[in-house]
C-alpha cells in the first residue's frame, strides 16, 4: 500500500503534500501503464501447489501473507470492522475448501481477492440494499468531465501529521459508492495492475477504466473543496 501522502499528492497533482520527499510520479486521467504489480512473489505458484496437495503449512504461509491486505481491502469496501473481519474470514475460508477448483488461470492472489470482494459486497448489499453490483453497466458521459477546480499555493497544510491526512483520505473513499470506491482500492491503494483488477473483480478492462477515472475524479474535487475550506479558514 502507497502512502496517503503520495495518494493524494496524485490525486491533486500538487508537490506540497509530501515535504522533504522525493517528488511522486503522478497519474494521469488517462491511466498511464504502470510497472507490473510487486504484491506476489515467485513462490506463491509452489505454495498453491503444495496447499492443494494437502500441505496446511504452505496454506498458512499464504493466509499469513495476504491476511493484512485483503482485510484491508474488506474494511474498505465494508467501512464496517466487524463486517470486514468476517468477510476476510470467510474469504480465506472459501479459498481453502474450493482451492481445487483454482487452475491457475491467474496468480492465487487475484483469485483470493475476488472472492474477498464478493464477501464484502454481500455484506454492504445486507446493510445497504441499494448497493450498485459491479457487473452492471456505468454511464460514463456526462459525470466524467472534470469539473472546474480552484487552484492554490503551497500553505500551512504542508505540515499535516500523517495520521490526520490518513483520516481525511479514509473518509474522502468512503464517501464513494463501493462500485467505484473498490475499484480505486485495489488500482491506487493496493496498486495492482488494470488487467489484475479487471480479472479481481470480473469486469473488463475498458470498465475498470471508466470507473476508476470517475472514482479519481470525484476524489480530486471532494478533497480540493476540503484543503480549499481548510487554507480559508
Amino acid at each position: 500500500m502507497i502512502e496517503a501522502e503520495t495518494i493524494c499528492a496524485n490525486l491533486l497533482q500538487r508537490e506540497w503534500f509530501i515535504a522533504a520527499k522525493p517528488r511522486p510520479t503522478l497519474m494521469s486521467p488517462s491511466d498511464a501503464k504502470r510497472l507490473p504489480s510487486t504484491i506476489v512473489r515467485e513462490d506463491e505458484g509452489p505454495l498453491v501447489s503444495l496447499a492443494k496437495s494437502g500441505d496446511l503449512g504452505a496454506f498458512d504461509e499464504l493466509v499469513n501473507r495476504y491476511e493484512r491486505r485483503i482485510f484491508r481491502l474488506t474494511m474498505n469496501i465494508t467501512q464496517n470492522r466487524e463486517d470486514a473481519e468476517d468477510a476476510t474470514q470467510d474469504a480465506f475460508l472459501k479459498s481453502f475448501q474450493h482451492l481445487h477448483e483454482f487452475q491457475g488461470g491467474s496468480r492465487f492472489y487475484t483469485w483470493l481477492v475476488r472472492i474477498a470482494v464478493n464477501e464484502a459486497l454481500m455484506r454492504l448489499r445486507r446493510r445497504r440494499p441499494n448497493v450498485t453490483s459491479l457487473d452492471e453497466p456505468v454511464q460514463t458521459e456526462e459525470d466524467l468531465m472534470p469539473r472546474e477546480i480552484e487552484d492554490w499555493g503551497p500553505t500551512p497544510e504542508q505540515r499535516y501529521q500523517v495520521t490526520e491526512l490518513n483520516s481525511i483520505l479514509s473518509n474522502a473513499i468512503a464517501e464513494l459508492e463501493p462500485i467505484f470506491r473498490t475499484v480505486f482500492v485495489l488500482r491506487d491503494v493496493e496498486q495492482l495492475s488494470t488487467e489484475e483488477t479487471a480479472d479481481a473483480l470480473g469486469i473488463s478492462v475498458p470498465a475498470v477504466k471508466s470507473r476508476l477515472l470517475r472514482a479519481r475524479l470525484r476524489l480530486r474535487e471532494r478533497l480540493t473543496r476540503y484543503f480549499g475550506q481548510r487554507q480559508q479558514a
